[in-house]
């Protein structure tokens, strides 16, 4: 990305971290806003990767730019995804699986632990190419001013779980890689073999199996044959793991 005289707009500064080629970090308020706003302007380009930093959640996003309709393109959500449940478990004691559930909370230790959005122009047509996408991911960092943890039972944080301490730029340097590499499974195998990745960590049913069909919606496969879809586009719009009364991630 580029801007006059080689300076960022206001409350944006180079971020300092170690990502891929591709990739250029920045620090700033408002991580995902801000993505969508540079991206619309055309002032980022793919690979630009925003961070917030914070003391209570780590949160950052990235601009793709997808080169189908957005009614397909949407499943670069389970790209980003993979990417994020793939950094988490990189630092994460290996023995506890990192989850998923439907479709856009990860959980960790049984808990919800944080999760990911996805964005796309105002107006854009189910039919049409979007000139962007942005991925946005929310974790907890640390719960110490929420309370008593016995009153927040169904949320964690990488504090509480044990995670290495300072560990908001190695996380997002993580993830960077994670989704470069996710990325590259996808154009190699096929969007089957990359949301079969994601579907490896979604939480369902005993005994039943899930399919994503090419609109991003899933087709949950019951024990008994009962046949259930799960619908992505509404928790895109209104992102479940999240909190409207914070703006961060429920506790």
């Amino acid at each position: 990305m580029t801007f006059p005289l080689d300076t960022e707009p206001p409350g944006l500064r180079p971020a300092p971290l170690v990502l891929p080629p591709a990739f250029t970090g920045l620090v700033a308020a408002g991580a995902a806003g801000q993505a969508c706003r540079l991206a619309g302007t055309g002032e980022a380009n793919a690979g630009t990767l925003l961070m917030e930093e914070r003391d209570d959640v780590i949160a950052f996003a990235v601009v793709l730019e997808p080169d189908e309709p957005l009614a397909t393109a949407r499943r670069a959500f389970f790209v980003g995804m993979q990417a994020l449940a793939d950094a988490v478990g990189t630092f994460g004691p290996p023995e506890i699986p990192v989850t998923f559930v439907w479709p856009d909370t990860l959980t960790f230790n049984g808990a919800r632990l944080g999760g990911g959005a996805l964005h796309w122009p105002e107006g854009c047509g189910e039919a049409d190419t979007p000139d962007w996408l942005v991925f946005s991911a929310m974790l907890i960092a640390s719960k110490r001013d929420a309370g008593d943890p016995g009153l927040t039972p169904e949320s964690t944080s990488l504090e509480d779980e044990g995670f290495p301490m300072d560990l908001r730029e190695p996380l997002v340097e993580s993830f960077a890689r994670h989704l470069t590499k996710a990325f590259e499974i996808w154009s190699e195998d096929g969007a089957a073999r990359s949301t079969g990745r994601y579907l490896a960590r979604l939480a369902l049913p005993p005994g039943a199996r899930a399919t994503i069909e090419p609109d991003g919606d899933a087709r949950l496969i019951h024990a008994d044959g009962r046949v259930e879809t799960l619908l992505l586009l509404p928790s895109l719009v209104t992102p479940s793991w999240r909190d409207p009364a914070t703006g961060t991630v429920r506790l």
